[in-house]
């Protein structure tokens, strides 16, 4: 970067700038539009799209049913946010803050919605009494599962967005979260070199979290970035990634409402398991 850039006394919204995602980014909140969400059949009904956050809880509920859960069964509806779908009046009243995941649990009396991925891995998890670990090892699962809440966004909006997204390519920020990215890694790389998982024996939902983000980095499926950060070089962090992306669950969970990539890697909706088995083909020419 070589210009120097003098910021004003009071800053003012730029609405050419932000590069790719500039016609979604806006400094106020609120719905643009009128538009209810649909519900489907089952206790939970999930609006997403399967960016990393969005994987989350898909993997999330397809390791519930594969687990033996069957009440954990869901609706996910495809929130197209290029094309502002996450603006809708509806969506707003599940997350005012306009962001994927969102999700309404009508398995009670009175139905309830949960935003922040996290937030709504935790719900799950508690509501079913599964994938939390150990008693013993809880704050261990809770420190690690908070610890990407707040390190994904150096990762996304830092890292992701400078050497991905960017108009422009500018040195500074690129090496700026570059270096905490890999930073960051490292962290995970101790870590696993101790234990299978993060909270320590067990899989649990930090491990779901932070694979949707650093386990598909290293394996590649983000940024186009693996070689740039040298991820190689995480041996422990790649046989974590590695591991996890074998299972059935997480395989099915990556696919459910992914709207790019191959064609028979996308579930755009998903609404029940035989959704599973003719994938999207229909859907996609149905649209």
């Amino acid at each position: 970067m070589t210009d120097t850039y003098t910021p004003p006394k009071v800053w003012t919204w730029d609405a050419a700038s932000g590069g790719q995602f500039a016609s979604i980014n806006r400094p106020i909140s609120g719905p643009t539009q009128d538009r209810e969400l649909p519900v489907g059949e089952h206790p939970f009904q999930l609006y997403s799209l399967a960016t990393p956050n969005g994987v989350k809880v898909t993997v999330m509920f397809e390791e519930l049913l594969a687990a033996g859960h069957r009440d954990a069964e869901y609706d996910a509806w495809l929130i197209k946010i290029g094309d502002g779908d996450q603006f809708g009046s509806g969506f707003v009243s599940v997350n005012p803050n306009s962001k994927i995941p969102a999700l309404m649990d009508h398995s009670g009396d009175t139905p309830v919605r949960i935003f922040e991925s996290g937030a709504i891995l935790l719900h799950l998890a508690e509501k079913f009494g599964a994938f939390l670990g150990a008693p013993s090892a809880r704050p261990e699962m809770l420190s690690w599962l908070f610890w990407q809440m707040g390190s994904a966004p150096y990762l996304g909006g830092g890292f992701g967005h400078f050497y991905a997204y960017a108009p422009e390519k500018w040195e500074y920020p690129i090496n700026r979260f570059a270096m905490e990215t890999k930073r960051q890694l490292d962290v995970l790389d101790k870590r696993l070199a101790e234990t299978p998982y993060l909270a320590g024996p067990d899989y649990t939902i930090a491990d779901m979290a932070i694979w949707s983000w650093y386990g598909q980095l290293v394996l590649g499926r983000l940024y186009s970035a693996a070689e740039f950060l040298d991820v190689e070089s995480y041996a422990n962090v790649l046989r974590w990634a590695t591991e996890i992306d074998a299972r059935p669950a997480v395989q099915r969970g990556r696919m459910v409402n992914r709207a790019f990539g191959e064609p028979e890697t996308q579930l755009r909706e998903r609404h029940d398991a035989s959704d599973f088995d003719t994938k999207t083909q229909d859907k996609i020419a149905a649209e």
